[in-house]
Parts: structure tokens; sequence; C-alpha cells
């Protein structure tokens, strides 16, 4: 029941991800739509002005003593906003507006407009206005009066070059900012919803450690001189020793538990009596059906530890190995010495992990076991991890044929 409960929390915190990602999708991609919408509507509006302004500059040239000019330089005066450039039948300059220029003299500036406007004569972005008629050129319209000299003598006409107003530039790009700031917005809650729920899960390892190990403390102690007096009683009784090797051992799972949320110091130790160590206590705790293998190099392998912490790693590592092998197989130790790190592998010959939970293996509250919480790899993960600045990981696992983690330390 417990087990439902943690991985039902732990669903809940996943749905919780995929629904920040999902919202913030959706509302990137409403937002672009919206915009790509807004967008094509102010293009259209200014293409509707520049026609306008077009047809201005046409009654422009060709106005007369009788025309009234106050409407058509108002037209004019008022685009303060869209780039324009007025080009002749030549294809050259003759004014433009709202176009920012680095130039020395007028001359140079409609050198450059000479430029721009080409540009945007290949992108489309022209209107051309016959100034006999004042309709509107298309491109074959244009090439029959450059290729008819008496028509281009007869028939004039400009190119009206425009391009997009700051606004409509801005505007264009507001969607891919928007989308930026979902993206960061998702990732930084994402990761504040991770941070927070380490730190809860921090907090209740910590306190659950501190408080074992103080409750422990009391009994011990008491264990410790109730051992004593049985020796003083019955100096002769071979039991004896081994209650105390017993006490000391709940000594230790007290010190280690006390250690747990200090970072302790790690020493330079002989990792293969470490290892020994393990295999001793394994062997006196296990079924005569389990086998321990050691393959360790005949030198010494020293490695900056804390003995007692890494002890219970491996431990907690043949422990599971015992329990997927269901009290009967082999479990092999091995150390292997590279250049640059240290390798332990523990490997058993037992029933494997499914590939789907091995990425879970190490998470707190997850387990496959009926009466099982859920820490021990999660602890061992950290004591490595954090501890020893080490790596912790499953190498390789077989359904029905066993489980080998591997443990990469710094040399």
């Amino acid at each position: 029941m417990r087990y439902y409960f943690v991985m039902k929390w732990t669903d809940q915190i996943r749905r919780v991800k995929i629904l920040l990602v999902v919202a913030a999708v959706l509302i990137a991609v409403v937002s672009l739509v919206v915009s790509h919408f807004l967008v094509r509507d102010l293009y259209t509006e200014e293409r509707n002005r520049m026609e306008v302004w077009a047809e201005a500059m046409r009654s422009f040239n060709n106005a007369d003593e009788t025309t009234d000019l106050n409407l058509v330089l108002k037209v004019i005066n008022e685009n303060h906003t869209i780039p324009v450039i007025v080009m002749d039948s030549s294809g050259k300059a003759t004014t433009f507006r709202n176009v920012e220029m680095h130039a020395t003299d007028y001359a140079d500036s409609l050198r450059q407009a000479t430029l721009i406007g080409k540009t945007l004569q290949e992108k489309g972005r022209v209107i051309k206005i016959d100034l006999t008629s004042g309709d509107e050129l298309d491109n074959n319209d244009v090439k029959s009066f450059n290729g008819n000299a008496e028509n281009a003598g007869e028939q004039d006409f400009i190119s009206v070059c425009y391009d997009d107003s700051i606004m409509l530039k801005r505007l264009s790009r507001w969607p891919y900012i928007q989308l930026g700031v979902v993206v960061i917005f998702v990732v930084v809650a994402i990761f504040a919803l991770l941070t927070s729920k380490r730190a809860e899960q921090n907090k209740v390892w910590v306190g659950l450690s501190k408080e074992t190990a103080h409750q422990l403390g009391t009994p011990i102690s008491s264990l410790m001189a109730w051992t004593e007096i049985l020796r003083e009683t019955y100096p002769k009784d071979t039991l004896i020793p081994e209650m105390e090797n017993d006490v000391r051992r709940l000594q230790l799972i007290a010190d280690r538990f006390s250690k747990i949320g200090s970072l302790p110091e790690p020493v330079p130790t002989n990792l293969k009596e470490v290892m020994d160590h393990v295999v001793d206590y394994m062997n006196r705790r296990t079924s005569q059906k389990v086998e321990m293998i050691k393959d360790f190099p005949r030198h010494d392998v020293i490695v900056r530890l804390n003995s007692s912490l890494f002890e219970w790693v491996i431990e907690n590592l043949c422990k599971n190995a015992v329990d997927a092998m269901e009290g009967s197989g082999r479990i092999v130790l091995h150390i292997e010495a590279l250049t640059d790190r240290v390798v332990v592998e523990v490997s058993d010959n037992g029933k494997g992990i499914r590939k789907k939970d091995i990425a879970n293996v190490f998470r707190p509250g997850f387990t496959t076991k009926q009466r099982g919480w859920g820490l021990g790899l999660s602890l061992a993960k950290r004591i490595v991890e954090e501890y020893h600045h080490g790596r912790i990981f499953v190498k390789s696992s077989e359904l029905g044929k066993g489980t080998t983690f591997r443990i990469e330390l710094k040399v």
C-alpha cells in the first residue's frame, strides 16, 4: 500500500510536468497563429497605403496649374513609418522616405537608395504606376514598355518600392520572443519543482536518519554494558563474543545513520579491505547456497573513501542480489583499477530487472519487494555521487540471467 501511494505521488509530479510542457506548447502555437494573422492583416493594410501613396505620387508628377496639391501633399507627408523609394523607368532612385542612409551627400544617398530599391524589387515589394493613365502595371507591361522605344518615350512609369514598417518588423519577431519566454518559464518551473521535491526528500531523509541514530544510541549503550557484565560473569562463554560483534554492528549502523546529511571527509583507504569486510559480513548472514566470489587485483587499491558508508553501499547491492536470487545463486564482486578511475562491479545471476524499471531503480520509493521501502538504492546513489563524487548505474540486466551494478570512483 505504501509503495502504491509513493508511485502515485511520483506519477502526479510527472503529470504536472507534462501538463506544463503541453500548456507552454499550446500558448506558443496560439501566439504564433494569432500573430501570423495580425501580421498578415497589417501587411495588407500597408500595401493598400502604399497604393494610395503611389497614386498621390502620380498626381504630384502630373500636376498642372489646375491641380489642388493640398490633399496630394497631405497623403505623401503623412507616411512617417513605411520606408519607401521612388524609382524612375530607368531604374534610378529619384526620392526616398523613412529610409536610413549612411551617405556623405544627397547624390550618394540616391545611389544607395537605388541599390536598396533594386533589392526590394527582387523581393516583389514594388508598385509600378503608369504616369499617363494612372493604372498599376504588372511586370509584363513594364517589359513591353522597355522593349518598345516609342512607347518608352510616350508612356512613362514610376516604381514605388517599399519595405515593412518598424512596427510590422517588431510584430513579426514578437511570437518568437514570446516562445522563448514561454520555454524559459517552463524550464524554470520544472527546475523549481524538482528542486523543491529534492529539498523535501533531503529533509525527510536527514531527519529520519538523525532520529534513528539518536533512538539507537541509548539501547546500544545499554547492550554494551550488559555484554561487559556477561563477559565478567561468564568469561568462558563462546556466545558472548558473537553478541559483542552484533552490538558493534549496531553501533556501526547508528554511526552510518548519523552521518547522513553531513559531508564526511573521505580518507585514503584500501578498497580491497572494505570489500573483504562486506564479504565476511554477508557470508555470516546469508545462506550457504549463496556463493560470494571475489575478483580482486593482487595489489592494493587505494581510494579516498568513507569506509563505513561505502560498505553500506556494497551491502545494499549484495542484499538486493540475494533477494533477486531468492536465497540461492552466485554474487561476483569485481575490482578493476584503471588509469583515471577505479571500477567496482557487483553481479548476480538472479531474476534480473525489467528494461522499463532500470531508469527507476534509484528513484526514492521505487521497489519491487512486497515490504520494501525503496530507499536502499537511492541512498546508495547519494553516498556514491554526493559524498564520493563517483557514479553508480546499472551496467547490464537481463530477465532470468542476472544484473550487474557498476560503481566508478575517481583515483
